[in-house]
């Protein structure tokens, strides 16, 4: 039989998950993965918005695979490169990783695969032009941070990966206003959405950040007055354990029930991930006078700046914001809106 290909077509089944359709040599063929054609690209395993763009790409990816290697899925032999390639990155990946950061290392792990199996290395014009495409500075910065992240990864296990000179762009610095009225805008949330009020408690009067530590609290982690929440490293970004006070403001606003429930749930399933963001923005619509550089972390930039005012001490300021040295305590500092001179320290005539 003559060699033959249909172009691969993109269905989603009734469980929101994509998949290509397609005829190959007369027999119908059906791929949710890169796996056959010895690729990272799996549609399904990013965020629902994208996994149509993903497998379309799996498609294309797919049929120039199957066009060069002769309308089959089987390869002679895989080059050593690619094997080791795939090694290097499958261990890395099962390290005890964030899921965002793994998401991130795959997808940089895609892209150099494709060019490792296209051009049979990486070569550090391609890494470098990849690089270049992002012009923004902090963009820029993050790419060049997670793509040598991988390629140091390579390098150290033996592989021949070349490690860009591209120094960093130099960013602008940010500096975070505290809320003007911090009780004021809390009680315009409290009407809102009595978790969210919650949320921005926490966040403004216990330091703590919204998204992880304060989403996945449990009632196990508060002392019995409700005085200290302890918090485990495994749910810190520094990975060191939390033990703050817990105000008054926060405690009467607290109702105790099972101890292995989420505070906010009342169960034993927590909210997504997206849960306190989704409801910050609804807030922000409803609210057209707040200004739109507000965000949940203003109000941890403005506990942060209330606190060193009162205490003036480095110390106390990264043991309340969870930081993992008085280096990072000093760098979130200068982005806050905190004087660090006063008049008297200023020349006299």
């Amino acid at each position: 039989m003559e060699n033959n290909l249909s172009y691969p077509t993109v269905y989603k089944n009734a469980k929101d998950k994509y998949y290509i359709h397609f005829i190959l040599n007369g027999k119908r063929c059906r791929l949710s993965n890169g796996k056959k054609i010895n690729s990272v690209l799996y549609p399904n395993t990013f965020p629902k918005n994208q996994r149509r763009k993903k497998a379309a790409e799996l498609a294309n990816l797919t049929y120039n695979y199957l066009i060069d290697n002769n309308y089959h899925f089987e390869q002679n032999s895989l080059p050593s490169e690619v094997e080791h390639f795939d090694e290097i990155i499958a261990n890395k990946l099962s390290e005890p990783l964030s899921r965002s950061y793994k998401y991130t290392l795959k997808s940089i792990a895609e892209l150099l695969r494709t060019e490792l199996v296209k051009e049979g290395e990486l070569g550090i014009k391609f890494i470098e032009n990849y690089m270049k495409s992002y012009s923004n500075p902090t963009s820029f910065n993050t790419v060049r941070r997670h793509l040598n992240a991988v390629l140091n990864c390579l390098k150290d296990n033996g592989f021949d990966a070349k490690i860009s000179r591209l120094r960093p762009l130099k960013q602008s610095e940010i500096l975070h206003k505290p809320i003007p009225n911090v009780p004021e805008l809390l009680d315009e949330v409290k009407a809102f959405n009595h978790n969210l009020y919650l949320c921005c408690l926490f966040t403004y009067c216990c330091l703590l950040r919204p998204h992880r530590e304060i989403r996945l609290l449990k009632w196990k982690d508060f002392s019995e007055d409700l005085k200290h929440v302890s918090i485990d490293g495994s749910r810190v970004k520094s990975k060191r354990n939390r033990i703050v006070p817990v105000p008054e403001i926060i405690r009467e606003n607290l109702e105790v029930s099972e101890l292995e429930n989420y505070i906010f749930t009342n169960a034993s399933i927590e909210f997504n991930r997206d849960y306190f963001k989704t409801l910050w923005s609804r807030f922000k619509r409803s609210n057209k006078a707040l200004d739109k550089n507000i965000t949940l972390y203003s109000f941890r930039h403005s506990g942060a700046i209330d606190l060193f005012k009162r205490t003036g001490s480095i110390s106390k300021l990264q043991s309340a914001m969870g930081h993992s040295s008085i280096k990072v305590s000093l760098t979130y500092l200068r982005g806050l809106e905190v004087p660090e001179l006063t008049e008297e320290d200023m020349p006299v005539v």
